[in-house]
C-alpha cells in the first residue's frame, strides 16, 4: 500500500470515527408550553454537563413550545417528542387516552408527576395606571384583559378556572362565578394563541391594560424587555397549576431513549432542577427552596382544581370541550 492509499483509508477511518460519534449521541426532543423557553434552555445546559458527569456520555436536548394544546396534539399527530412537559395535566392525559404516553404516567415519577407548579398572576404596565388590585378590577368598564385561548393553550385554561375558582373561594355560587367570567371575556379585546403570544400582544403590540399569565413570565418579561416595564400584581387568591412531565413511550420505544428521557426528568426533581426553577419564579416542590426564595414567591391563598371542579378532567369536559361553558360565555370578536 503506497502513501496515498495509506492516507485515504486513514482520512476514511477518521471520517467513519467521527460519524459513529454523532451517530452515537443520544438527542431528546423536549414538547413544552409557551412561556417555558428559557427555564429549560437553562435546565438543559445543566443537564447536559450532568449527564456527561454521570454517565461519561454527551447528549442533545432540543426544545419545542408552543401553547400546550397545540403541542400535545402535535405529538399525537407524530412530532417525535422524547419527553413533554406541560402546565396542565389535561394535556397529558390526552396523549394517554391516546396511547402516547403511559396510562398510569402519574405514578412514573414523584409528586403525580409534577415537579414544579406556578399559579396565575396578574402583569400590569408600570406604575399600574388602571390601578388593578384584585380580580374584581378586571371586570370595571375601560380595562382591557389579555388573556391565552383555554382551547389552545393551559395558560388560558389557568386563568380562566383561578377567575372562576377565586368566586367561589370567597362563597359565591357557579352561576355567580359564570357572571363574572362572562363580565371578565367581555374585556378581553383579543384571545392570545399560547402565553407568549399574549406576552407579546401587551407588550409589543401594546395592546391591554392587564395580562393574565402564570408567576415565572415575570421573570421572563424582565429579562427580555427589561425591569421596568411591567409590575407584577398579586391577587388575593389564585389557583394552583402544577406542571405534569411524562416520557413519550411511542417515541422512546423506536429511538432508544427511554433512559436518557427517564433521567432528564428526574433531574427535574434534583436539588439543581429546582432551583433552576426558584431563579425562574416557577415554584419548585423542594420546600427548603419554596423558604429560600419566599421573596419571588408572595403569599397568595391558593386553591386547587380539584377544590371546585371536581378534576381537570370535569374541568375541560364541562367547561373547555365544544359546546361547553366557554362556548357559551365568550363570543368570537
Amino acid at each position: 500500500m503506497n502513501f496515498k492509499q495509506k492516507a485515504s483509508v486513514a482520512l476514511a477511518t477518521i471520517a467513519l470515527t467521527a460519524s459513529n460519534l454523532v451517530a452515537a449521541q443520544t438527542t431528546l426532543l423536549n414538547v413544552s408550553y409557551d412561556v417555558a423557553r428559557e427555564f429549560y434552555k437553562d435546565v438543559n445546559s445543566a443537564f447536559i454537563a450532568n449527564y456527561k458527569k454521570s454517565s461519561g456520555k454527551d447528549i442533545k436536548v432540543d426544545q419545542s413550545h408552543a401553547g400546550s394544546s397545540a403541542q400535545a396534539r402535535a405529538v399525537n399527530d407524530g412530532l417525535d417528542a422524547d419527553v413533554v412537559t406541560m402546565n396542565t395535566v389535561t394535556d397529558v392525559d390526552f396523549l394517554a387516552s391516546t396511547g402516547v404516553v403511559a396510562k398510569d404516567w402519574r405514578t412514573k415519577f414523584p409528586n403525580n408527576a409534577a415537579p414544579t407548579s406556578s399559579t396565575m398572576l396578574f402583569l400590569v404596565r408600570n406604575g399600574n395606571p388602571k390601578g388593578i388590585k384584585d380580580w374584581d378590577d378586571l371586570i370595571k368598564p375601560g380595562v382591557q384583559v389579555i388573556v391565552v385561548n383555554p382551547k389552545t393553550g393551559g395558560n388560558g385554561r389557568m386563568a380562566y378556572l383561578a377567575a372562576w375558582g377565586q368566586v367561589r373561594k370567597k362563597g359565591g355560587t357557579d352561576a355567580q362565578a359564570a357572571d363574572f367570567v362572562a363580565k371578565l371575556y367581555k374585556n378581553v379585546p383579543v384571545l392570545a394563541k399560547g402565553g407568549r403570544d399574549a406576552t407579546t400582544i401587551f407588550l409589543q403590540r401594546n395592546i391591554g391594560d392587564v395580562l393574565i399569565t402564570f408567576e415565572s413570565e415575570v421573570v421572563s418579561v424582565d429579562n427580555e424587555f427589561g425591569t421596568s416595564k411591567v409590575d407584577a400584581i398579586h391577587p388575593s387568591s389564585s389557583i394552583v397549576a402544577e406542571n405534569p412531565v411524562a416520557v413519550v413511550e411511542r417515541t422512546v420505544a423506536k429511538k432508544g431513549t427511554a433512559d436518557a428521557a427517564k433521567a432528564y426528568l428526574n433531574f427535574l426533581y434534583t436539588e439543581e432542577g429546582q432551583e433552576i426553577a426558584a431563579k425562574h419564579a416557577i415554584r419548585p416542590t423542594n420546600a427548603a427552596l419554596l423558604k429560600k426564595y419566599a421573596n419571588v414567591f408572595k403569599p397568595i391563598s391558593l386553591f386547587r382544581v380539584e377544590d371546585y371542579f371536581g378534576s381537570f378532567a370535569e374541568a375541560q369536559k364541562v367547561h373547555f370541550n365544544d359546546g361547553g361553558q366557554f362556548d357559551k360565555l365568550y363570543q368570537v370578536k
